[in-house]
């Protein structure tokens, strides 16, 4: 089975991982619901409410990962939140400007360029 998600699955990924306790879920996550649970990305509570599994935090991590990589290749100046730019930085894909924001690193730029020709 293929774990690759699509956009929209990422979206509703996303939307159920903010989604507060008596929140009601979206047109968009009950399109997906079913194919993120059998793929084990959320799983249903006891109360019928849908939680994220870790898997599911993973794969949202790794895309704000990307996310953050691509930002900062654009425009040094681009927020990244703490833990993505603590881990980014840890496996040397950013290094810290003097004047603020980060500069990509050359492993950055090869990371965004494999990730990008897939």
């Amino acid at each position: 089975m293929n774990n690759s998600l699509t956009i929209d699955e990422l979206d509703a990924l996303q939307q159920i991982s903010t989604l507060p306790k008596q929140g009601r879920a979206s047109a968009c996550v009950a399109r997906n619901a079913k194919r993120l649970a059998g793929l084990k990305f959320i799983a249903y509570e006891r109360d019928g409410r849908l939680s994220i599994t870790d898997k599911g935090k993973e794969t949202l991590f790794i895309k704000n990962c990307i996310d953050g990589l691509r930002a900062i290749s654009a425009d040094p100046l681009a927020p990244l939140s703490h833990d993505v730019a603590n881990f980014l930085g840890k496996k040397g894909h950013i290094v810290p400007r003097a004047e603020g924001g980060f500069d990509i690193t050359t492993r950055g730029s090869e990371s965004l360029a494999d990730i990008e020709a897939h």
